[in-house]
């Protein structure tokens, strides 16, 4: 980062958390899909990869009986998480909500009936035998009617070399294609942000050296771990062609430049 502009951890974790995150929307999508499959509402949320587990803490807002846990081997947005997520829970809620600082890929003494793993985090697997454990982790970390849910973007553009940038109230945020390879779908992702008050630009905030997986991929890898029915859901258009952020179960779509879906894998 030679000559970059300096953030601090404070700003890089709001502006990621104001750009990409929707907290309310995806736990409303779970709490929605897990009653229809399972004819009940589910109380406990493991969130993979979690980060500031933010949506963790959103969780056990919700009902007296939710309870979460965040999982993450980064201390640092797991400190941000604590401080400005889970210190504004009341001391009864913070009863119900625990960080974990640890590896998705050990065992935990405790079952779940939805673990959640967004923001395409697994891709950091790059290897098949590698994302298989993953799911076979994930699998056994479920109550025996749970539910394992991962999100996946792709389309046209994905694959580009190229730097999208986004309008918001306060910031831009930019999401940057320097690399992929066609031969074996390695990636190298960054995240740069553009503060509107001072003008400053933060460079590669963050990065992620990914495999970009396809959603067939990831839909036979969990069946062969283990999951009866794996569903994929596609998000519905808006008068403008742009997402409208309803998705619903579908497994024939026509391609488009950019799209994000959700996948379930039913234990």
């Amino acid at each position: 980062m030679n000559g970059a502009t300096p953030i601090s951890v404070e700003l890089k974790h709001r502006l990621y958390e104001e750009s990409v995150q929707n907290h309310e929307a995806d736990l409303e999508f779970m709490e929605e899909q897990f009653e229809h499959f399972r004819k009940r509402k589910p109380r406990t949320v493991r969130e993979d990869f979690g980060g500031t587990a933010a949506m963790a803490c959103d969780w056990v807002k919700l009902h007296p009986e939710n309870r979460a846990w965040g999982i993450d081997l980064d201390p640092e947005p797991m400190k941000y998480g604590q401080e400005n997520h889970y210190q504004r829970l009341n001391d009864e809620q913070k009863s119900r909500m625990e960080y974990i600082e640890g590896n998705v890929l050990e065992d935990f003494d405790f079952k779940a009936d939805i673990i959640a793993a967004f923001n395409f985090s697994y891709f950091i697997f790059k290897k098949r035998a590698q994302l298989l454990e993953y799911f076979k982790k994930a699998y056994e970390g479920l109550n025996d009617d749970g539910i394992f849910m991962v999100d996946i973007f792709g389309g046209t553009e994905c694959y580009e070399e190229q730097e999208e940038e986004t309008e918001h109230d306060n910031h831009s945020y930019f999401w940057d294609c320097d690399k992929f390879n066609p031969l074996t779908s390695e990636c190298l992702y960054y995240i740069h942000f553009k503060t509107h008050e001072d003008g400053k630009k933060y460079e590669k905030v963050f990065t992620y050296d990914w495999r970009h997986w396809t959603p067939i991929e990831i839909k036979e890898l969990m069946e062969e771990a283990g999951f009866s029915k794996v569903y994929t859901y596609w998000e519905g258009e808006d008068e403008d062609g742009d997402g409208d952020g309803e998705f619903t179960l579908s497994d024939t779509e026509e391609n488009c430049e950019s799209w994000v879906i959700y996948i379930a894998g039913l234990k």
